[in-house]
């Protein structure tokens, strides 16, 4: 062992926790390491030479494997490429190879695929895009194969769970991972779905995940125009608290939309964005926090909006102030959708001077909320460049680094 080299490293784990105000204990146990070890370690009894260590007490301590190591380390984001991993065996279920190589016998009972469902959509609003993406062909084939055996009201049963699992769950987990080719594939199953149903509030839901879609795709206006179809079906058929909340997100697609159409003035948008929100508004106090079409529509996701649109329209005042001002419990919302609210807060604050370490607190706390969602977001990277460019706390930019590496980019 080179003592000397041991001693190095385990002073810059030591000073990099003791910044961090982590106890020995709580920071081997974020690492997946014994404490003994970390003690060792720390003491230059033993050399940290693995990758894997590094990289995860990197992580923990929030700084990058190399100001631990003493060297350049590759950035390897195992969740993420969890997820992409799995997207070969995705794609093969969307084509509709998935039902031909499921097991013979049976599908599961109709609970059990319901349940199966429920958990798909919580793993997507989790931001758990690898668990997500791993058991979506099973899902897919197993409902398919359900679907198929059903007549009557048991299969619009089904063909109600179909759609919750090519609409939520897959479509936006595709959309994250940056596959929108592959999420307009599941989108247009969904809708094919959707037609046998010949409900007009499911018509709706159809046409605010295209819009989603659309977006990602980098069409705005045609996403506003497929949102605002999806409005006028549902707007004459308001008979249920759903169809209420459903009417409030196309709200917000619509007003998201609008903010990313360069082709408008921002005079224009910024008028048409603030009378989406007021209607969101008005039917989020309406509905209270709703779970609805496995979304999250109410007035804490309304509270989310008011901070990324108006980062969006670059009023970076307005978004500060309904991010750091009273707004409603984001404690109803679950880790994705906070992640959101503290990135798009970062980003705003990232735009204004002395605030500096405020927006990298912000990135920091969205990604212990979500690291698959932060890591993959390019307003985040982007984000961390501009920070770079600046004269930054020595903190700070230890912050900006941790970040970047983690992200996988070079600020």
């Amino acid at each position: 062992m080179d003592d000397g080299q041991a001693q190095a490293i385990g002073s810059r784990v030591r000073m990099a926790r003791l910044r961090r105000g982590l106890t020995l204990k709580e920071t081997a146990q974020g690492a997946g390491i014994s404490a003994g070890f970390l003690s060792m370690v720390e003491n230059g009894k033993r050399l940290l030479d693995s990758s894997r260590h590094i990289a995860a007490l990197a992580e923990v301590l929030q700084t990058t494997p190399a100001e631990l190591a003493g060297r350049h380390l590759p950035s390897a984001d195992r969740m993420s490429a969890d997820a992409h991993a799995a997207v070969p065996a995705l794609r093969l279920a969307l084509m509709g190879a998935g039902i031909w190589s499921r097991p013979p016998g049976p599908p599961p009972p109709e609970p059990v695929l319901a349940e199966r469902v429920a958990e798909a959509n919580r793993r997507y609003h989790a931001a758990a895009y690898g668990e997500l993406a791993a058991s979506l062909p099973d899902l897919l084939a197993d409902l398919h194969a359900a679907t198929d055996a059903a007549s009557g009201s048991r299969r619009r049963r089904l063909l109600r769970l179909l759609i919750a699992a090519y609409s939520p769950a897959t479509v936006m987990l595709l959309k994250y991972l940056g596959y929108s080719d592959l999420a307009f594939i599941a989108v247009t199953r969904a809708a094919d779905l959707t037609a046998e149903l010949d409900d007009p509030a499911y018509t709706a839901l159809s046409g605010f995940f295209t819009a989603h879609v659309l977006l990602a795709a980098g069409s705005p206006a045609q996403a506003l125009r497929h949102a605002t179809d999806a409005a006028d079906t549902l707007a004459t058929r308001l008979t249920t608290p759903a169809a209420h909340a459903l009417l409030g997100e196309l709200h917000l697609i619509r007003a998201t939309a609008t903010t990313l159409d360069r082709t408008r003035s921002g005079k224009s948008r910024v008028v048409e964005v603030t009378d989406h929100l007021a209607e969101a508004t008005t039917l989020a106090d309406r509905t209270g926090e709703s779970r609805a079409w496995h979304l999250n529509f109410g007035p804490a996701n309304v509270g989310v909006h008011h901070v990324s649109l108006n980062t969006d329209l670059q009023q970076y005042g307005q978004a500060i102030s309904a991010g750091t001002g009273p707004h409603p419990d984001l404690s109803a919302l679950p880790s994705g959708r906070r992640a959101a609210f503290h990135t798009d807060l970062g980003r705003a604050l990232a735009h204004t001077r002395a605030n500096e370490a405020r927006a990298v607190a912000a990135l920091l706390t969205a990604e212990r909320l979500a690291p698959q969602r932060v890591r993959g977001n390019h307003l985040v990277a982007e984000t961390l460049r501009r920070l770079a460019r600046r004269r930054l706390p020595h903190r700070t930019r230890r912050d900006v680094q941790g970040l970047a590496h983690r992200i996988g980019i070079t600020p």
